[in-house]
């Protein structure tokens, strides 16, 4: 019996690669705009980022959500992104 192949991405904070479903995706939209993508499903630009406040603020400290994007990410888009990272881990019991 064949094994399924486990899709694994890079965490843009950590530069570690892990299982997809491990990690949260943050896309830029056809719209140009940055959000996380809770279903991982949204068309545009994913990056993808541990369920961790410090991955986050390493990718951002290095610019790498700008690289990823191609775009400056705006200060308040960021904060709310640690706002929506801190209540997914929460609800997640992490």
């Amino acid at each position: 019996m064949r094994t399924k192949k486990i899709p694994m991405r890079m965490c843009l904070g950590c530069q570690e690669m892990k299982p997809k479903k491990e990690l949260i995706r943050v896309v830029r939209t056809p719209e140009d705009v940055i959000e996380i993508d809770s279903g991982g499903k949204r068309s545009g630009r994913g990056a993808y980022i541990c369920l961790d406040e410090q991955c986050l603020s390493k990718a951002v400290k290095a610019k790498r959500l700008e690289k990823a994007f191609k775009l400056p990410v705006p200060h308040e888009i960021v904060e709310e992104l640690k706002e929506r990272l801190v209540r997914m881990i929460d609800s997640k019991g992490l």
